[in-house]
């Protein structure tokens, strides 16, 4: 029994030895914590202007071919709905014209052939520029949000656009630092750019 109780108190001795070391290793690493909500930096008050005109510009580069596209979806759905109708003439017993129904069905596989390419070679070439564009500016945005974090002794930044558990929901607003980045980030010179 005395033998228990002696390495009972050696191992209380030993957990209170290596409990102070812990507590005060955990109180060094403790410092600031906070959110930035990067879907303000397009949408907000106040929004980070370098991303928002290199996006405007990649969308204005694409938008006549985004109307064509648009005008031939239509044509698509308008196509697709005579047809729907043919169909249902067709049950109801309609005697049609065959080769009205076979033009309407060519002009409908081949708009809709076109269209599936066109919009497929549109969204690659949309995604090429928005990558010469817009990602440096991301990439700029990352480094001056490293910078940000250093010069104002934050640990850690969480981005709560990107939180679907709901754990940052009881932060408090002096947590929320968007608008400081984006004020501190629209403030930075233009030759502070990084580009990787």
């Amino acid at each position: 029994m005395k033998f228990f109780l002696g390495i009972i108190a050696s191992l209380i001795f030993f957990a209170a030895a290596f409990a102070v070391p812990v507590s005060a290793q955990t109180n060094a690493r403790v410092g600031k914590i906070g959110i930035i909500d990067t879907r303000l930096f397009l949408n907000g008050k106040t929004v980070i202007k370098k991303y928002v005109d290199a996006i405007n510009a990649v969308n204005v580069e694409f938008k006549s071919v985004a109307t064509e596209l648009d005008a031939m979806a239509l044509k698509v759905q308008n196509l697709e709905k005579e047809l729907r109708v043919f169909q249902e003439q067709a049950q109801k017993g309609v005697q049609l014209n065959q080769a009205t129904v076979n033009a309407k069905l060519e002009d409908y596989d081949r708009l809709s052939r076109e269209y599936k390419f066109r919009k497929e070679d549109n969204e690659a070439r949309y995604n090429r520029r928005q990558a010469a564009l817009v990602s440096p500016v991301q990439r700029d945005i990352s480094a001056a949000l490293q910078e940000f974090t250093k010069k104002n002794g934050y640990v850690i930044i969480f981005d709560i656009s990107k939180d679907q558990t709901g754990l940052f929901l009881s932060l408090g607003e002096k947590t929320d630092l968007t608008i400081d980045f984006i004020t501190f980030y629209n403030a930075r010179p233009a030759t502070a750019a990084v580009t990787k």
